[in-house]
């Protein structure tokens, strides 16, 4: 049976979902690489909200996908950008996220990095933006979580040039218990974070990040890059302490950069193994193995429903990922935190929904495709 899909022309046309989901399986940890998927939160659809008021997160399917990752070998990447940090999740939700997540980890044996930040605040000078990473490394290291140190909008308002980055990173790495992930977020992500590490100019503010990184090589346990800039990304690994790891989160060209080449590879801190868990985690192991063109045979398909997801305003991507949750199986409804499930236009959606399903990554095809015929009927197309 066929359903009928609008096109980016706004033309139906037929589409003849498989039957058959990819076999997909848990399995065992993984031993050449170390790859985190940033994982999203599950709205509460019954809660009586405004796009403007606190998040409403439903605890319960929240964690349940986060017990889901784990089970293929995936670590979590908490209470990052894919969680809405900044884009309806404030840092409150953040905070009981990073606890509730933390403690489910113990209890799943899970590997779990949370993202620490600023986004108490919505300006301020750099000592209130030092005291405001400082409240949140706090609660991760308590929390028993490895830290991400996420890229502040906050400092990148106050700071007046590279120095600035230095003093604050620099305070904040010897402060830091264990070592952490530096994270590195472009301005596709977020537009306020132009211009961060002190210089709008990319070798400049690579320059930057790497003083921070080679005055601490001890409390680094890498960086990650999300820069969709392959090129950059490699000539920036090379260039790493040795020991300091390189995460990938170029949701663009993760296969070859994970794959990587004669003079070393990236390890993954990805978005995009939200929805592609499994299939990562069967393609990491193959990796495993020694076999990268298995490796890649498994992986480089889907580079085509990344750059969908994550196409311009990339910040959006989101939206396709909660959606191909739903439509997984992984939640019941296809809402989100700040109503932000209408961000992305009909042939968007529908076009992610394609994409996934060539790729078999719905465990129940026919669920997927109902849910798919429910969504389509709500904006009036007629099967």
């Amino acid at each position: 049976m066929t359903i009928r899909l609008p096109d980016a022309h706004g033309a139906l046309q037929a589409y003849e979902p498989r039957t058959e989901p990819l076999a997909l399986t848990p399995g065992a940890p993984f031993t050449s690489r170390t790859v985190f998927s940033a994982a999203h939160v599950v709205a509460d659809p019954y809660a009586d909200t405004t796009p403007d008021g606190p998040a409403a997160v439903d605890w319960d399917a929240t964690l349940a996908f986060r017990r889901h990752l784990w089970s293929h070998g995936l670590g979590v990447a908490e209470a990052m950008d894919t969680a809405q940090r900044g884009m309806g999740l404030d840092w409150a939700g953040a905070a009981e996220l990073i606890r509730r997540s933390a403690a489910e980890a113990r209890g799943a044996d899970g590997r779990i990095a949370c993202g620490v930040g600023t986004d108490q605040l919505t300006g301020g000078t750099l000592a209130e933006v030092r005291a405001a990473y400082e409240e949140q490394l706090a609660v991760v290291e308590e929390a028993g979580a490895q830290a991400v140190l996420m890229a502040s909008r906050a400092l990148a308002a106050a700071a007046r040039g590279p120095e600035d980055y230095l003093e604050t990173y620099g305070h904040l790495l010897r402060q830091a218990a264990e070592p952490v992930i530096l994270h590195w977020l472009g301005p596709m992500f977020d537009p306020a974070l132009e211009g961060y590490w002190g210089s709008a100019d990319l070798d400049a503010a690579t320059d930057t990040f790497l003083e921070v990184v080679a005055a601490h090589p001890d409390k680094v346990d890498g960086v990650k890059i999300s820069l969709l800039d392959a090129r950059r990304e490699v000539d920036l690994r090379r260039r790493l302490p040795q020991g300091v790891r390189c995460y990938t989160g170029d949701d663009f060209h993760y296969p070859e950069l994970i794959a990587g080449d004669d003079q070393g590879f990236s390890h993954a801190l990805l978005g995009v193994f939200d929805p592609l868990g499994p299939l990562a985690a069967q393609a990491v192991r193959v990796l495993d193995t020694g076999d990268a063109q298995g490796f890649r045979h498994l992986l480089d398909p889907t580079v085509e429903l990344s750059r969908h997801l994550f196409q311009a305003p990339t910040r959006f991507y989101k939206t396709g990922v909660v959606l191909l949750a739903w439509l997984a199986g992984h939640q019941d409804h296809f809402t989100m935190v700040g109503g932000l499930q209408s961000a992305r236009s009909l042939p968007h959606l529908t076009r992610a929904y394609e994409l996934a399903d060539r790729l078999g990554l719905f465990p129940d095809p026919k669920l997927a495709e109902e849910r798919m015929r429910n969504l389509l009927s709500l904006y009036g197309v007629d099967q």
